[in-house]
């Protein structure tokens, strides 16, 4: 037998004994370590990723529905401004002249007088040729249901 295989005196003094308490349990199934050779591994979890990843999967739902309520709310708008500007264009169509009543459904034109006021006819700027006897187009315009006025956007033929 070698020296270094010979049987070294422990000195006990040396021996932190509650550091080995920690490794000895009555419940080995609330250690934080595997208590025999075969046992699974046990990895403590990084609290700090797993609070991280939460954080940020909790932000990227919220900042998703907040896009949802952006884009509704600019919808809303929209659809807002296009109540005011039928509102709008109806009262001003209601206080121009017109020698006939409105049908719902059918288009009529509304042009602005030399003398500032509205007329609204069912004469297309088209039909006039060349002797328009106003002193602009305002809009081509619809009666809907609810007798407001809705203006044909100019791009429409």
């Amino acid at each position: 037998m070698s020296q270094d295989t010979k049987k070294q005196k422990i000195d006990v003094d040396q021996i932190d004994l509650e550091k080995e308490r920690e490794k000895t349990t009555d419940q080995p199934g609330l250690i934080a370590f595997p208590h025999t050779v075969g046992g699974a591994v046990i990895k403590p979890e990084d609290k700090g990723k797993i609070k991280g990843r939460s954080v940020s999967a909790m932000r990227q739902q919220t900042d998703r529905q907040m896009r949802q309520l952006y884009e509704q709310a600019q919808t809303l708008a929209r659809q807002a401004q296009e109540i005011k500007d039928r509102v709008d264009i109806s009262e001003r169509i209601y206080e121009a002249d017109m020698n006939f009543e409105p049908i719902i459904s059918h288009t009529y034109y509304l042009y602005q007088k030399k003398n500032g006021t509205d007329v609204l006819t069912l004469v297309s700027p088209e039909e006039w040729g060349k002797s328009h006897p106003y002193k602009s187009f305002v809009a081509e315009v619809t009666l809907l249901s609810d007798h407001t006025w809705e203006v044909k956007p100019a791009s429409e033929d």
